[in-house]
């Protein structure tokens, strides 16, 4: 497979430039908006148990919505931090028109399928996100010949592959149920959403030189 090198004037414009700065600037202030929930629910000594998705309880319906922000304690949060800069940061830029739908579905899917499939308890974390988008990139990046996309996906399976483990039932008080989810919807978005956010190709010389031979035959 012939591996395709963007476009400098693609990657390297200032646009592009402007572009990464926008997504750092989206992801930290996902962040800094869940670290004032937790500041907040500290400072207010409440709990998580009301925001959290119950499975297959009327009440816990809204958690679907509200789960991925709540954690349950700083170390949960901390956790979840860098890898959500990260995965947000490489998905915002990388695939811009791929996120519209993306972000949606590996928000609210997960919690969908705990609400439905899942054993008992309290579901929070935003580490549904984290599998989704860390699926995603790196499924992106094994089908496609974009040199960009190929590096991310290597970057997120040398930093978070081991994270593999997170989708089966071995460590109590996870919620293997949320990972696996999202996982499996970062994984057909990225096999469906294939033909999108494609850069430009780097054209060498010798290539237009031959186009223009073939124009002239």
């Amino acid at each position: 497979m012939q591996i395709h090198a963007s476009d400098p004037a693609f990657t390297d414009s200032q646009r592009a430039r402007a572009n990464f700065r926008l997504a750092v600037k989206l992801t930290l202030g996902f962040v800094a908006l869940i670290w004032f929930i937790q500041l907040l629910n500290w400072a207010l000594d409440l709990g998580v148990e009301d925001f959290g998705v119950r499975p297959r309880e009327l009440a816990g319906l809204p958690g679907i919505l509200f789960a991925p922000l709540m954690h349950s304690g700083f170390a949960h949060l901390i956790a979840n931090s860098v890898p959500l800069l990260i995965v947000g940061t490489a998905m915002l830029y990388l695939y811009p028109s791929a996120a519209l739908l993306v972000l949606p579905a590996v928000y609210l899917g997960p919690g969908i399928a705990v609400w439905v499939f899942a054993r008992g308890g309290v579901h929070v974390g935003a580490s549904g996100l984290i599998y989704g988008l860390v699926s995603y990139i790196f499924v992106a990046g094994m089908i496609r010949r974009d040199r960009r996309a190929i590096a991310a996906s290597l970057l997120v399976s040398f930093l978070y592959g081991a994270s593999v483990w997170g989708v089966l039932p071995i460590e109590p008080g996870v919620s293997w149920e949320t990972h696996l989810a999202a996982a499996v919807i970062g994984l057909a978005l990225a096999l469906a959403l294939r033909r999108l956010d494609i850069p430009p190709r780097r054209r060498y010389t010798w290539e237009d030189e031959k186009d223009d031979d073939a124009d002239e035959l």
